[in-house]
């Protein structure tokens, strides 16, 4: 007797899928479901960790949708994220002439050799304002994922 048990996914599974993230109205902020799948592997950071954990355990064929509250996502926003840099600073760490805009991400080097960004808030003649929150920190979300294969 042959038995063929259905796959799961399991943390360091190889995954052929589509999957959509959305805000919890439903705009999409990426999807795959108009195009190509996905194919990537589990724990090699090719998806963020808490989506990573939504899929462990999921069947092969399945679709799902999982909603996902701020704490459940990118965190709640922290208002000691938003932080004012001085112009010193922020021309350090430009292109000679680089000229900004409200909205702007901005990349910034940090102590021991790594990178970080922050969004432009308002900016002066002294100062400028940056969030360093994730841009999609203190929302909810919609992730949809519809597993087509697994290895």
């Amino acid at each position: 007797m042959l038995n063929f048990s259905i796959p799961v996914v399991t943390n360091a599974a190889y995954l052929t899928l589509h999957y959509r993230l959305a805000s919890r109205d439903g705009v999409d902020i990426v999807t795959t479901f108009q195009g190509n799948p996905a194919t990537l592997q589990l724990g090699k950071g090719q998806l963020a960790p808490f989506l990573e954990a939504c899929l462990i355990g999921l069947p092969e064929d399945v679709h799902q949708t999982f909603e996902l509250g701020p704490e459940n996502a990118f965190g709640p926003r922290n208002p000691e994220l938003i932080q004012t840099v001085s112009r010193t600073t922020l021309d350090e760490n430009s292109t000679p002439d680089a000229q900004y805009a409200i909205g702007d991400l901005v990349d910034f080097a940090a102590p021991g050799g790594g990178r970080f960004a922050g969004i432009l808030r308002e900016i002066n003649a002294v100062n400028a304002l940056f969030d360093f929150n994730h841009p999609l920190a203190g929302q909810s979300l919609r992730f949809e994922v519809k597993i087509i294969g697994i290895l």
